[in-house]
């Protein structure tokens, strides 16, 4: 079978896993496309002394260190690259690159997440407080945010982020119709906006995507969470977790607990072995299986720190030390 058809059969079943024995059959055909067409993941496990071949369970996988991203092209076919995914960066600081060849792959990734977690997008209002996409070309969140504002169809929904005034008047009006709607910004701008306003809108669910690095002191979750909560009146802060080398975001309804979709899962590695899994329940980096990244690289050693619980939710509990700020935070300069 070409290299061409292969893909195309295995990204319907990636959107279509609903088991763990098809998320293993699934993930198993995705690391053997990949361990031969993506160089540079090839090269990787050729250096680990790992064949492929004897791979016979997702938890044998190797994982590729996320800063190779930033050094090399990590790509697993020959088509055009149809969109650059770049991470944030300051002066000094080196950018994560994702090439992407197929933006189809991450539109359906995020649109049926999406859908899973928060329910139907039209008719839902979407607040960003975040650059809009021409003011930050590059950025997977903000093609995410764009395309669910254009899917919405709802004619409030927009930027707001230079324009906090603006963004109360129309959280109060959506209130009074009790249309849903959902607020989405960087951690730091969202406070910065109940420094100055405070409404109380109980069914205004607001998502924070980043942290604070350079804008605001920072803050423990507990504090931050609570702070918000008393500016918007809601019950939970949601977030989600995602970087530039993903093409899926995991979600949280509160308290920092995150959950994946059915095509991303999380493992634990060793602090001092990134070889070596780590039990649940004990610290350990974040390696994440992403098959929707199936034209780059799916199998991905983070740098963040985290605990997974028994049923597949996570936390995230900080970073390796002197790993770079994560690319969110600095979406605003």
């Amino acid at each position: 079978m070409c290299i061409f058809a292969a893909v195309k059969d295995l990204i319907p079943q990636v959107f279509s896993i609903d088991t763990p024995q098809s998320f293993e059959k699934v993930c198993l055909d995705v690391f053997n496309y990949q361990a031969e067409n993506c160089a540079v993941y090839r090269e990787y496990i050729s250096h680990l002394g790992i064949v492929p071949q004897k791979i016979t369970q997702s938890a044998q996988i190797p994982y590729l260190p996320v800063s190779f991203f930033k050094t090399h092209n990590i790509i697993s076919n020959t088509d055009p690259v149809q969109i650059i995914f770049s991470s944030s960066g300051t002066t000094g600081m080196s950018q994560s690159q994702h090439l992407v060849t197929d933006v189809l792959v991450y539109e359906k990734s995020f649109n049926l997440a999406f859908e899973q977690f928060y329910g139907e997008i039209e008719n839902t209002c979407f607040l960003a407080l975040l650059p809009s996409y021409q003011e930050r070309d590059g950025s997977s969140l903000i093609y995410m945010v764009d395309a669910l504002i254009g899917k919405s169809r709802h004619p409030d929904s927009g930027y707001f982020l230079h324009n906090h005034t603006d963004l109360f008047e129309k959280l109060k009006a959506l209130k009074l119709t009790n249309q849903k709607t959902i607020l989405i910004g960087v951690t730091y701008a969202l406070l910065d906006f109940v420094d100055q306003h405070h409404i109380d809108f109980p069914n205004l669910l607001v998502m924070e995507t980043g942290g604070m690095k350079g804008k605001r002191k920072e803050m423990v979750r507990e504090e931050l969470h609570q702070t918000l909560q008393d500016g918007f009146g809601i019950s939970a802060i949601h977030s989600e977790y995602g970087m530039t080398e993903l093409l899926s975001q995991a979600y949280s309804f509160g308290n920092g607990i995150f959950n994946c979709p059915p095509w991303m899962k999380i493992q634990l590695r060793e602090t001092n072995d990134p070889l070596s899994a780590a039990p649940i329940h004990k610290t350990g980096g974040i390696n994440i299986i992403d098959l929707a990244n199936i034209n780059s690289c799916s199998f991905i050693a983070t740098q963040d720190l985290g605990k997974i619980f028994p049923d597949g939710s996570f936390e995230v509990l900080g970073r390796f030390d002197n790993a770079d700020i994560r690319g969110c935070n600095l979406l605003v300069n």
